[in-house]
């Protein structure tokens, strides 16, 4: 059995429940999934959809970089949205934040999510 290694950062919001930012067990990191809080205040950012969307992608990149990689090493992204009519503005903003080859993704509505969040996205890194 590999040795596990936490990851954690205060450049991303703070666990709120039994779970940590990120596991790591060996090269591969499972990210857990992050909502768009503000990592200084734990407030949810709702200003609109896109400010949330790049507050999410901001939260993953802050624990990939944490535990030594980058987003671009997301091999598999799940997103979690309330909502399936903002898939095309994720897309969006999702080319700001990666490059092909890009990484496996699945996108599922959800009924509801955490604080009342909007999105959730999580994943596995690759290192």
């Amino acid at each position: 059995m590999s040795k596990r290694e936490i990851i954690s950062t205060d450049k991303a919001p703070q666990a709120i429940g039994t779970y940590s930012q990120a596991v790591k067990c060996g090269n591969t990191v499972y990210l857990s999934g992050q909502i768009p809080l503000d990592p200084a205040t734990m407030e949810l950012v709702d200003d609109n959809m896109e400010a949330s969307i790049v507050r999410v992608f901001e939260n993953l990149k802050a624990v990939a970089e944490a535990a030594g990689g980058s987003l671009q090493d997301i091999a598999k992204l799940n997103i979690f949205l309330i909502d399936l009519s903002h898939f095309a503005l994720v897309n969006e903003v999702m080319a700001r934040y990666f490059e092909q080859p890009y990484p496996a993704r699945a996108a599922l509505a959800v009924a509801s999510l955490p604080k009342g969040a909007s999105v959730e996205m999580d994943g596995v890194m690759e290192l």
